[in-house]
């Protein structure tokens, strides 16, 4: 809507151009979501894939140089 000084005035509803925070919310805990899974995924097959050395450091080849 034009004013006629060449303002543009809008009312509430106009002003919006979006859609409402319910939406918003959904992205954001679907997004959420997925992150935790696709974190979870990784961190638990770099887990199940470590070699298991029960709880010890590697001290065989401590010290050697080259």
């Amino acid at each position: 809507m034009q004013a006629p000084a060449g303002e543009t005035h809008l009312d509430k509803q106009e002003a919006r151009a979006g859609t409402g925070p319910r939406a918003m919310r959904y992205v954001l805990l679907i997004s959420v979501a997925l992150a935790i899974v696709a974190l979870s995924a990784i961190w638990m097959t770099g887990a199940l894939s470590a070699p298991e050395n029960d709880g010890q450091a590697n001290t065989a080849t401590a010290g050697t140089a080259g």
